[in-house]
């Protein structure tokens, strides 16, 4: 069988004989068709658990109005949501001076200019102030009350600041917390980078044995935390393997959300028949594979395919190198992957988390990376850098021998393997 595998800005091309493909896993056939501006439309006239952004808006008066955007590492379709959102603005009243958008980058860094102009296009940088949010910047942030976990919840000041608070985002996969999307603008999203860490440090617990969404302590801290922010309505998407809005939420933070989150299961959660002695895995290309950091999501995906002690083959460019400096400093302070995984039982913190993820897999399986990185940074991941797949195709054979079975991802990033009931 022939196969194109998304790659950077590009494909990748590989051959592998049908007799050794335990099962290629792609996203579920769907009759779910992309949306369009009226899909849109619809959403914030009817939502769910909320009244329509109209009548909020008329009965709220706000003069000070925050909406949480993604960062660049989330791909969030603005060309078809803020349009209705705007004229839906502009019909209460509300000027483009009264519109602050705020960069939920969660730990990430700041977005440059030159990114604004590239995410969110000339025109909403030309008419709106555009503020990315700074986890550990003190003076940015206000508490806005205890969770039931005993911390106190610092979030932005804008958003406790603001009188209306929209958050627009995608939901899709994601490896600890269930799903993105919703509450996660919040929380990660424009949280205090101390409550992100506390929250997060849970996942060392959980990434063997995920429980489902109203039992994950992280994902429902999360919730607790959108909640105490008093946000008003959010706008969610979900997309295909094309990159195609199928479906528009809007309303409830968590109502609206799980609507979305069930939307989403349908189309990514793959049932597999067994477990694969090697996992091939495209990252799904730009700007999923932007860096490491981004990547590891399908790295953590092909290892829920993988047999303990095979390989996966991970497919991601990463030009923007790993991603985030502390996950990087704790990559380069590693002798071996156990280093990592001992360390994170007591010294968690933000980026570490990623580099607990990337150990555990390397731990128990050879990894073998398609990638622009440097040689160096690759082995400083535990992995394996190779030129093409075929080559390590070649050298996992020369290894372990011919008769082995794969599973192939080319959505690796995206698609979440589930045991096959029954």
């Amino acid at each position: 069988m022939n196969f194109m595998m998304k790659y950077g800005k590009g494909t990748l091309e590989f051959q592998l004989e049908d007799s050794k493909i335990l099962q290629v896993v792609l996203p579920p056939e769907s009759d779910m068709k992309p949306c369009t501006v009226q899909d849109v439309d619809a959403a914030l006239d009817t939502p769910v658990g909320t009244p329509s952004l109209s009548e909020l808006l008329k009965s709220k008066k706000p003069k000070n109005v925050v909406m949480i955007v993604n960062d660049i590492t989330r791909p969030t379709p603005y060309d078809l949501l803020l349009p209705p959102v705007l004229k839906r603005f502009a019909d209460a009243g509300i000027t483009d001076d009264m519109v602050t958008l705020l960069v939920a980058t969660g730990i990430h860094d700041p977005h440059t200019p030159e990114q604004n102009l590239q995410v969110y296009g000339d025109e909403m940088v030309r008419r709106f102030r555009i503020v990315s949010h700074v986890s550990d910047d003190l003076d940015s942030l206000a508490p806005v009350g205890m969770l039931s976990t005993g911390s106190e919840l610092r979030i932005n000041r804008l958003v406790r600041d603001a009188d209306f608070v929209l958050t627009l985002g995608v939901v899709m996969p994601h490896y600890f917390a269930g799903y993105s999307g919703g509450r996660k603008s919040i929380f990660p999203g424009v949280a205090w980078k101390q409550n992100v860490e506390r929250n997060h440090s849970r996942m060392v617990q959980l990434m063997d044995d995920l429980p489902d969404l109203d039992h994950n302590p992280v994902s429902l801290e999360m919730i607790e935390a959108a909640k105490m922010a008093g946000v008003d309505m959010i706008l969610n998407v979900v997309v295909n393997e094309n990159r195609e809005i199928v479906k528009v939420v809007a309303g409830d933070v968590v109502d609206a959300w799980k609507e979305a989150v069930a939307a989403s299961a349908s189309l990514y959660e793959v049932p597999i028949k067994g477990l694969a002695d090697v996992a091939i895995a495209s990252a799904c290309g730009h700007p999923r594979d932007i860096n490491v950091y981004q990547a590891q999501k399908a790295l953590d995906h092909a290892d829920k395919a993988t047999k303990k002690g095979g390989a996966i083959i991970l497919l991601a460019d990463c030009p923007a190198g790993y991603g985030e400096s502390v996950f990087e400093q704790w990559m380069n302070a590693a002798t071996c992957p156990g280093d990592i995984v001992e360390r994170i039982q007591t010294d968690f913190m933000m980026g570490g988390h990623k580099a607990f993820g990337i150990a555990k897999v390397a731990a128990e399986k050879t990894v073998y990376m398609v990638t622009s990185l440097d040689e160096n940074l690759v082995k400083k991941l535990f992995f394996v850098k190779v030129p093409t797949i075929g080559e390590a195709l070649r050298r996992i054979e020369a290894e372990k021998g011919s008769s082995l079975q794969y599973i192939v991802m080319p959505e690796g990033g995206l698609t979440v393997p589930v045991p096959e009931k029954g």
